[in-house]
């Protein structure tokens, strides 16, 4: 929904509302495959949800391995006023049973002989096991495929530790996972640093609108994005990681890869509701993005 304006304790107008099939791994695969990338979404689904959720889907001209279970999937509710202030209300997911899991497990599985990366996107639902992504990054290294994590909790404390290609938590996910609070630059440049000992060949802190704090075995370095008039910052987290990965894969150094991830996240910022930039909109913001060595 997009409102005139947020506020405490005071009413707000609904302007507009709209319906579109989430998750971060979908809005991932609607980045890369707008910047020419072949790319394969492997989602849960069910219930009526489900189904609203498969025929939402079906606009998008890349392949979704859609995996039946028997719960209904959530759905969650974004709120944007005219400034960009965002508020995101979540539900918790369905229960996946075991079997449910192991469908989705072999279907990552099948697909991984085809892919050059996995892209492990978003948070688990109630009752899966904490290293479910954990198994599947392990997976994927016995097969050459790079990984990326981009979850929260349990699952990031988890998967960090199964050594992925590259982790790109925001800053809230990354104060949950160190259990501190970051407020300083100084904090930032700490926690990406800690997070790369735990065992991730790169990380990717995104700071919103200050950018990223990037680390790997050679580099530290700060990107800093063009000031912006931000619209809406939902799936900005998706379109960096996105971007990360379809540069990496046009043998793109790691300081680029990561001025692309910028200036995709930030072109995603600039436009209303759920939509994602193109190749050509996120190239003019690429343009002003400054990358150094972080101090």
């Amino acid at each position: 929904m997009t409102v005139d304006r947020l506020v405490f304790e005071d009413r707000a107008y609904i302007l507009s509302r709209s319906d579109s099939a989430g998750g971060r791994g979908i809005n991932a695969s609607c980045v890369l495959h707008s910047f020419g990338a072949k790319t394969m979404a492997i989602v849960p689904s069910g219930g009526p949800a489900g189904e609203k959720f498969t025929k939402l889907l079906a606009k998008w001209d890349f392949p979704v391995k859609v995996v039946a279970i028997q719960k209904e999937i959530r759905t969650n509710l974004t709120i944007v006023d005219r400034q960009g202030l965002t508020i995101k209300l979540n539900e918790l997911g369905p229960l996946i049973t075991a079997a449910e899991l192991a469908r989705v497990e072999k279907a990552v599985e099948t697909n991984l002989a085809q892919a050059t990366w996995l892209m492990l996107c978003g948070s688990v639902p109630p009752g899966i096991p904490g290293d479910f992504y954990t198994k599947l990054i392990r997976l994927s290294r016995d097969r050459n495929v790079k990984t990326l994590l981009d979850t929260d909790g349990d699952a990031l404390l988890h998967g960090v530790e199964a050594c992925p290609t590259v982790v790109t938590p925001n800053q809230p996910e990354a104060e949950r996972l160190l259990n501190r609070a970051l407020i300083t630059r100084a904090h930032f440049v700490e926690a990406a640093t800690r997070i790369k000992g735990m065992g991730p060949d790169s990380v990717l802190l995104s700071l919103g609108s200050r950018g990223v704090i990037a680390v790997n075995e050679n580099e530290l370095i700060e990107a800093i994005p063009p000031r912006i008039d931000a619209v809406s910052p939902i799936g900005a987290g998706d379109a960096l990681a996105a971007a990360y990965v379809w540069a990496t894969t046009k043998k793109k150094d790691f300081s680029d890869c990561v001025r692309w991830a910028v200036a995709a996240g930030t072109a995603s910022a600039k436009l209303p509701g759920v939509q994602f930039p193109d190749l050509s909109q996120t190239k003019e913001i690429y343009k002003s993005v400054e990358v150094r060595k972080a101090p």
